[in-house]
């Protein structure tokens, strides 16, 4: 067989890729492993995780209204229909992509991709039920790392795109071999719901799924190797987000890691070593939830010029080009973020480039949203990347306990932030904690690349009552201007 171009991975960067390609009159080859299109994203990710995390934001709300004196019953949880409604989001979604692979006339090959040469693919039937699994992880391979036997399929290419995403990391040196101890796929199979659950990992993947088995009735612990929650965000967005996990989880152990876990009596004996008395626990599950690496391993890389970096990450130029002339890398595969929207952006980019313009993956800004509640999304600069290169930032924050909608809905714990480049006023990051944070990120990431500055943003009317009113509220403080809060004129 023979195509113009290949792509390698049916997530969101390669059916972005390949259908925009396809749109642009190549012929387009999709090779994935899964039985269906959508990825790490859509099949065990971040759609199946957001559907449940509504199910857990409905059951909150409905506590909440407590406080308005309005009261229901405790919720009766049919677990059974939870997990098909789920599915049935997933599958509809998938199907949906099928479509539209099928109305494009794309080629879709359910195999696993090798490079034979810079040219060359061999494709391998995949086997029952294989996927990409914690235990695969485990066995110290990636999931495309199969046996392969001459009669395998040969794809030659002109082109090809590697969209081969991530998969979940471990922790070295601890044995998950048991069926009680779960990686985020199995969590989000919502196999039950245990009375007690550790989760190991204190950033968004953990603390999201935490969510979701504590709003269902899970006693969650959450057990975290550096200082404090989300490593990497600012702290003044993680601090709302941590007291209310504080008041909803059992336990959150900071400074603490985990050194041995193992079956005992139906439980999950775990080995703790921080500042945390006992040190040895049991949990009826153990949800590890420490990350996701580069799913590179097994693709006969080394048949190719292609180089990796130190964690496993394929180097691209700026134009998402490898140092293979004919083959491009995207997505997880190709460096942080490990986002599903950056993986679609340079799918399209390294298409355009192939059609033939001069195009480059140069975001300013680059959104990130924990769907935790509160949520929180930040783009662009951070206040701790600021810090980190020595950076001078003007920051100006709105708290939400000045809004009239925050205080109308009872979410007053939110913030929204600005930095701002004191020279020119141009707003160069953004950072919102607080209910819809996610929803509410998009207007700070076309003021951050359209070169806004943060008078222009101050001027703009934003409707009332609504939290978008704080993106312009915290302009409005940075001028001195603010309506809901006093702050010292500043010269214009």
């Amino acid at each position: 067989m023979r195509t113009q171009l290949a792509v390698i991975g049916g997530g969101p960067g390669g059916y972005a890729a390949a259908f925009l390609a396809a749109d642009l009159g190549m012929e387009v080859t999709l090779v994935d492993a899964a039985p269906a299109l959508g990825g790490t994203c859509l099949q065990r990710g971040c759609i199946p995780s957001k559907a449940l995390l509504h199910v857990a934001k409905a059951i909150a709300e409905a506590e909440h209204l407590a406080d308005w004196g309005v009261r229901f019953q405790p919720p009766q949880v049919d677990l059974d229909a939870v997990r098909a409604r789920k599915d049935k989001i997933v599958a509809t979604l998938s199907g949906g992509l099928g479509q539209l692979a099928s109305r494009r006339k794309v080629r879709v090959l359910h195999a696993r991709a090798t490079l034979v040469n810079s040219s060359t693919l061999r494709l391998t039937p995949v086997r029952a039920g294989d996927c990409p699994d914690f235990r695969a992880a485990k066995m110290g391979r990636s999931p495309s790392d199969a046996p392969t036997t001459s009669a395998d399929n040969l794809l030659e290419f002109d082109h090809a795109i590697l969209a081969t995403g991530s998969v979940p990391s471990i922790i070295p040196g601890l044995d998950p071999a048991s069926p009680r101890v779960m990686d985020s796929t199995v969590a989000l199979d919502l196999p039950d719901v245990p009375g007690s659950l550790l989760v190991i990992g204190g950033g968004y993947i953990g603390l999201e799924l935490g969510t979701v088995y504590a709003a269902l009735g899970s006693r969650v612990s959450v057990v975290e190797m550096t200082d404090g929650l989300l490593p990497g965000a600012d702290r003044n967005l993680v601090k709302p987000l941590q007291a209310k996990l504080a008041a909803r989880f059992e336990a959150i152990w900071l400074n603490t890691r985990v050194v041995a876990l193992r079956d005992a009596d139906g439980t999950v004996e775990v080995t703790l070593e921080g500042d945390v008395e006992p040190k040895v626990r049991r949990f009826d599950r153990v949800l590890v939830a420490v990350g996701r690496r580069p799913n590179t391993a097994g693709l006969g890389l080394e048949n190719t010029q292609i180089q990796l970096d130190r964690r496993g990450f394929v180097q691209v130029d700026a134009q998402q080009r490898t140092a293979e002339p004919r083959i491009f890398a995207i997505g997880d595969a190709a460096g942080e973020p490990m986002l599903a929207h950056k993986a679609t952006h340079q799918g399209k980019l390294a298409v355009e480039v192939l059609s033939g313009r001069s195009l480059r993956f140069e975001p300013r800004a680059i959104p990130a949203v924990v769907f935790t509640d509160p949520e929180i999304a930040w783009a662009g600069l951070t206040e701790a990347d600021a810090k980190a290169a020595g950076r001078a930032v003007e920051v100006t924050q709105f708290p939400w306990a000045a809004s009239g909608r925050a205080l109308a809905v009872g979410r007053t714990e939110g913030m929204t932030k600005w930095l701002v480049e004191p020279q020119t006023g141009r707003l160069l990051g953004c950072g919102i904690v607080g209910a819809g944070a996610g929803d509410l990120i998009g207007e700070a990431v076309l003021a951050i690349e359209s070169g806004t500055t943060v008078a222009q943003l101050a001027r703009a009317i934003h409707p009332h009552p609504t939290l978008t009113e704080t993106l312009s509220a915290a302009a409005e403080v940075h001028q001195g201007l603010a309506t809901d809060l006093y702050r010292p004129r500043r010269e214009r």
